[in-house]
């Protein structure tokens, strides 16, 4: 039997292995937070941060982690993965069990151009940005060598940009001589344009093919713009020939785009796509205190937790009502209690609710009028008389929501994106051929309307 002194030194010459096998940034992203945890007989436990983070670790690494152990032990080894909510290397704050606040590390340099209040140090992580947050920091890190180009997609208000211009903030800091330069894809447009009118475009691509990182915020803006497209797609060539770092942002994933090249499209799904969902409880909860602790205001527990359990979408959405509840005390120098709360709020979750009406309030009108559960609507059963009401759901979900079709799919008992584009797909062209289709989906649509919650 082999001591647990001895596995942590047999895990820490796998991890040297492993550092020179694969890339910097592949290295960062996912073994940069596990840690050896126990050993007994022929058993290792490592600790890793997230469920997720550990579903994807054993289905990259599990395999390579146990054959190198297996070379250095001389015997088999079986490597297990237990979450352990832990602080990431650096850190010295206390942070909610649930999710992680970026690394206080050293105070940096910000790029001229970019918000320095969007770095690393300030984005709430959870479970639902993850991911992304790590393929983020992992390009800052080490630019151009992988994950390129990157493609963060989510609804708005989810932390995109954010996450855009942390990473061009981190690169500028350690990397000071690289050119970075981060961008609209409005502007982008805008300045395209321009540089034909002016007769300057050789300007205009010397300027974004000569740089080193290039980020660019909002790309489904360039649907239905054939020139603009074209020109960005030279500049995608030019980098990616050159190992320029390229990253962008759209509120969707790329396939979903009904007007861009299919070439143009080809090239942002060529690396890596993460998705930004919107934040879980715990997570809201953690937000908002993050920015009551940066404001130096003081707002009850119980105001935190009842405005957290109405705000349900994004993080804009927490910082309004929080800048609501400041102002007001502000202004009548009273404290927040939570009856205030309830009523200084009270518009704007009445206006949240009929401005954003829930998949579950959805499914259960739906699953109630075609005299279903809603377990059918999420389950996996084909047969016509459930599956044409799920398709009627998704439909109406992308229909009165801003959930991307990823999102959807989730809720629909973890369906692909492509099954909910297929669903609304077959709706529409129903309605074309079903005069009694559209009458009913509206009545479903009225009845949500009136008994949303």
């Amino acid at each position: 039997m082999k001591t647990g002194w001895d596995y942590e030194i047999f895990w820490k010459e796998a991890v040297k292995q492993i550092q020179d096998d694969i890339s910097e940034q592949e290295f960062l992203m996912w073994f940069r937070y596990m840690d050896y945890l126990v050993s007994e007989d022929s058993r290792l436990v490592l600790s890793v941060p997230s469920s997720f983070y550990k579903d994807q670790v054993s289905q990259r690494y599990l395999s390579k982690i146990e054959n190198i152990l297996h070379e250095l032990s001389g015997h088999k080894i079986v490597v297990s993965f237990k979450v352990q909510k832990k602080l990431a290397p650096q850190e010295d704050k206390q942070t909610d069990q649930a999710v992680k606040t970026s690394p206080p590390i050293i105070k940096r340099k910000t790029h001229p151009q970019l918000n320095k209040d969007y770095n690393f140090n300030r984005f709430v992580r959870g479970e639902n940005n993850d991911f992304a947050y790590m393929a983020s920091y992992a390009i800052a890190k080490n630019p151009g060598k992988a994950y390129n180009p990157c493609l963060i997609y989510g609804g708005v208000g989810l932390g995109k940009t954010h996450l855009l211009q942390a990473i061009g903030n981190l690169s500028y800091s350690d990397f000071p001589n690289l050119k970075i330069v981060y961008v609209t894809a409005e502007t982008f447009t805008n300045e395209f344009i321009l540089s034909i009118k002016e007769n300057t475009s050789h300007r205009f691509k010397n300027r974004y093919r000569s740089v080193d990182v290039l980020l660019i915020d909002d790309i489904h803006f360039l649907q239905g713009k054939v020139e603009t497209q074209e020109e960005l797609f030279h500049t995608f060539n030019a980098l990616y020939d050159a190992n320029k770092q390229m990253v962008f942002t759209s509120d969707r994933p790329v396939v979903e785009f009904k007007r861009l090249s299919d070439r143009l499209r080809s090239r942002f799904e060529r690396g890596l796509n993460v998705d930004l969902l919107p934040p879980n409880y715990e997570t809201r909860i953690a937000i908002l205190k993050t920015k009551i602790e940066e404001k130096k205001v003081i707002i009850p527990n119980e105001v935190v937790e009842m405005v957290c359990q109405n705000i349900k979408t994004n993080v804009r959405d927490l910082e309004k009502a929080l800048t609501k509840l400041i102002a007001y005390a502000e202004l009548v120098n009273r404290s927040i209690t939570l009856d205030i709360a309830q009523r200084q709020l009270k518009d704007f979750f009445s206006h949240h609710d009929h401005k954003n009406i829930t998949i579950d309030i959805i499914q259960r009108i739906v699953s109630e009028y075609f005299g279903l559960s809603q377990n059918d609507l999420k389950g996996k059963k084909k047969s016509k008389a459930i599956a044409f009401p799920r398709q009627i759901a998704m439909y109406i979900v992308r229909d009165l929501t801003e959930y991307s079709t990823t999102e959807v799919g989730l809720e629909f008992g973890g369906r692909d994106h492509t099954t909910v584009m297929h669903a609304c797909q077959r709706i529409e062209d129903r309605m074309k051929t079903d005069s009694t289709l559209e009458p009913t989906i509206q009545h479903l649509i009225r009845t949500m309307k009136e008994h949303r919650m």
